[in-house]
């Protein structure tokens, strides 16, 4: 399932209090694909292009169903929440959190709150039959926190899935790196990498989602990856990615304008095959007995 980016707005979009934040400012720091940007909601359509289908099969075999509960965790966009939504149906009930949900559309079959899964206490603790984050706990510094509030979350027996990339496990834009514009393509993965990292991003995370979650107090813990590797959702999102960084790739002296524009031609002539991260789904069950263990 996609979404459509909703328009920004003119000069900016709304702040949490009311203001604007404009579309080309970033604070120095924070989570560098922030939802400020008109770039985020592209990405959004193509991260759901790439990742919804594998996110809704483990939906399905965890047995999401109508009457379910569900909470999802730093939603984004709202392909997601809409396809849980769909599959609890009107007695079941969806709540999608952000530390920005200005992406998303409340009154849509699922509730929308501004929540902080590290700071914030958990909702509803204990109610919940599926937890699920995608692509947001690698940018959580207190990524230990962040899970435990997720699995206090569950009831007893209930799932929690996290799937995060592991850019460390395959570093490259491009696999066959035969050519100038696939070593510039490279070259520039290596430099997004960096600035993740400068904010606290931890490239080696989706590896170790399977202890976390046994760590967390889950069982029957299981794992699988999905590795996307070229077609136009790789290009887009490549393409909307290297616009939303590029004033800090600049800022940085990481690349400059001929490297950038250059690159961002290659992606629009379909010159390249390029690829992500592998995507890590990890989930485990809160033990119907002893809840008391996940605290």
């Amino acid at each position: 399932m996609t979404s459509s980016p909703r328009p920004p707005h003119v000069g900016g979009r709304p702040g949490p209090t009311g203001g604007t934040i404009a579309l080309g400012g970033e604070p120095a720091r924070g989570y560098l694909l922030d939802n400020a940007r008109a770039e985020a909601g592209e990405r959004f359509v193509w991260l759901a292009e790439l990742f919804d289908g594998v996110t809704r099969g483990h939906f399905d075999r965890l047995g999401v169903r109508a009457g379910s509960r569900c909470w999802e965790v730093g939603a984004g966009g709202r392909s997601i929440p809409e396809a849980l939504a769909a599959a609890v149906g009107p007695t079941g009930h969806v709540l999608a959190t952000d530390i920005d949900p200005s992406w998303l559309e409340a009154g849509d079959g699922y509730e929308v709150r501004r929540h902080d899964v590290a700071a914030d206490p958990p909702p509803e603790p204990g109610t919940f039959d599926l937890v699920h984050a995608r692509l947001v706990l690698v940018h959580v510094p207190d990524r230990a926190r962040a899970l435990a509030n997720m699995a206090a979350a569950l009831r007893p027996g209930g799932w929690l899935l996290v799937e995060d990339a592991d850019t460390a496990l395959q570093p490259l834009a491009c696999l066959d790196d035969s050519g100038p514009a696939q070593r510039r393509a490279n070259r520039l993965r290596d430099a997004v990498r960096e600035l993740l990292t400068r904010r606290g991003a931890d490239l080696r995370y989706g590896r170790t989602l399977p202890r976390a979650l046994r760590e967390a107090g889950l069982v029957d813990v299981a794992a699988a990856g999905s590795f996307p590797v070229g077609g136009p959702a790789c290009d887009r999102l490549e393409a909307a990615t290297i616009r939303h960084v590029r004033g800090e790739l600049l800022t940085a002296g990481l690349a400059d304008d001929a490297e950038i524009d250059a690159h961002l031609a290659a992606i629009h002539a379909g010159e390249l095959d390029l690829t992500l991260a592998p995507l890590i789904s990890a989930w485990g069950r809160r033990p119907a007995e002893h809840p008391s263990a996940l605290g």
